[in-house]
């Protein structure tokens, strides 16, 4: 998911997206361990995303309190 698409969504669609991500990070983590996945990239690539999506929902919560004691 690009950078440019996690900061058109809105944070709760951003909090939905986060919990989706987690899930399937978990089942592909089980499935590698059980047997090795045809794409071990995969796993890499949902981590990264998941920071992206936690990195722009820290960034939003910044930006609350810096207007809030504004």
């Amino acid at each position: 998911m690009e950078q440019e698409v996690i900061r058109e969504l809105s944070t709760a669609e951003l909090n939905e997206r986060l919990e989706e991500e987690l899930k399937q990070l978990v089942k592909l983590r089980l499935n590698h361990a059980v047997s090795p996945l045809e794409n071990p990239n995969k796993i890499k690539a949902y981590r990264k995303t998941i920071a992206r999506i936690k990195t722009e929902l820290r960034k939003r919560e910044l930006e609350e309190q810096i207007k809030s004691t504004n």
